[in-house]
């Protein structure tokens, strides 16, 4: 092409940039497609909605029959980790906790008190405690300046709790959140208490058996037919028996179901139950 006719063409061109316009920044620099991998709102924040504060999450579903006067429920995690500040009372369900001595005394590194693991205790399974639960973790010690338990309270104990010791602690950590005087709830430990029926496996254990947790729920399910799958969990340590754990209602007359405090169960193949001292 001649010298002269480049020149035409570039000044033709030039001339026309003007109309034709650069690329813009959003066209250079535009966002990439989210990946398939970005779903149930585990990708970075959307463009146009505001942050999220850590104390906005969505409330979990109320279960109790309080309806909104109930507490929001704690995090998810473990079933027996402490939920947050709450009124007396106000809870989903129970759970009764009733501990295997021999158990208790051979994890314990203290030793446990005589009247629990002293030879010829003669103690199998025993209240460990009466607790207050949401569905998610649970209240404690929630009133501060709840009195002592009476004598007439902690007579109402006895029988029930391996030594006096333990029920005052119990009354404290546990009790206060019942919205109850000590007295009722010691009655109601005993009912709830009654309502469970040990499995004749465990009634004078004279030696040691190695057993699946499977096996513990299930001889506890037969012997006592309204408790059904999802409804307890057994408690292990060291590979030792601690305790079983059933859910009741918050009126204690039938057991309900507990997802994550049966998810909790112990998962060990095989468990040693030692014999009753």
């Amino acid at each position: 092409m001649p010298d002269f006719q480049r020149f035409a063409a570039a000044a033709i061109l030039a001339a026309a940039m003007p109309f034709l316009g650069a690329p813009t920044a959003q066209a250079q620099f535009r966002r990439p497609a989210q990946s398939e991998d970005c779903v149930l709102d585990r990708c970075g924040q959307r463009e146009g909605a505001a942050p999220q504060r850590p104390d906005q999450r969505q409330a979990a579903p109320d279960n109790d029959s309080e309806g909104k006067d109930a507490p929001p429920a704690p995090q998810q995690g473990s079933a027996f980790r402490r939920g947050p500040a709450a009124s007396t009372g106000r809870f989903d369900f129970y759970v009764l906790s009733l501990s295997w001595s021999s158990g208790f005394c051979a994890t314990n590194e203290r030793g446990g008190g005589a009247n629990q693991c002293g030879i010829g205790s003669n103690l199998g399974f025993v209240v460990h405690g009466l607790w207050p639960q949401y569905e998610r973790g649970f209240p404690s010690d929630c009133d501060a300046s709840a009195r002592p338990p009476t004598r007439v309270a902690l007579d109402a104990a006895k029988g029930l709790f391996p030594d006096e010791g333990l029920a005052r602690y119990e009354w404290r950590k546990h009790g206060t959140c019942s919205g109850k005087s000590a007295q009722d709830y010691f009655a109601d430990v005993k009912f709830a208490r009654e309502k469970i029926r040990i499995p004749k496996e465990f009634e004078n254990l004279k030696s040691e058996e190695r057993v699946a947790p499977s096996d513990i729920t299930r001889a506890f399910e037969e012997a006592n037919p309204r408790i059904r799958p999802g409804m307890m969990a057994v408690g292990c340590a060291k590979g030792v028996l601690q305790e079983v754990r059933v859910c009741m209602t918050k009126d204690l007359r039938d057991f309900r179901p507990c997802p994550e405090v049966a998810r909790g169960s112990c998962r060990s193949r095989e468990i040693r139950v030692p014999p009753i001292r």
